[in-house]
């Protein structure tokens, strides 16, 4: 059977293009921001979890974009969140060819989901 890991790294090597790029470095951003956070693969994309659901990440045809389950409860100062603005819940930040990610920003978006989950 094939690991969370190997199914993340395996997606990852299939998107040959910048968002195979990009996908790698959200993926070790999200490391570098909880050393702790698990992955898993669910719904046919990467899931990480910390005490529950923090985010996920997953290639689109023409862009990638970052799934945070609980986004709307978490302040986002830095304005990365620029999808799904409306739902109850989620918030999603697309990264299109081209885009920077403010790493720093996204970093402390992470921390700030798994303080969430932690009940801070």
């Amino acid at each position: 059977m094939t690991s969370a890991s190997e199914s993340i790294d395996k997606e990852i090597a299939s998107t040959t293009d910048w968002r195979g790029k990009v996908y790698r470095r959200l993926r070790q951003l999200i490391h570098e921001a909880d050393p702790s956070i698990v992955e898993e693969w669910k719904w046919n994309c990467a899931v990480f979890t910390h005490n529950g659901l923090v985010c996920a990440v997953s290639p689109f045809k023409n862009h990638v974009g970052v799934n945070f389950f609980k986004g709307a409860a978490l302040k986002d100062p830095d304005k990365l969140f620029n999808s799904g603005l409306d739902a109850k819940t989620m918030r999603t930040i697309k990264f299109h060819e081209g885009d920077q990610i403010k790493e720093l920003a996204f970093k402390e978006l992470v921390q700030a989901a798994v303080k969430h989950n932690d009940g801070e």
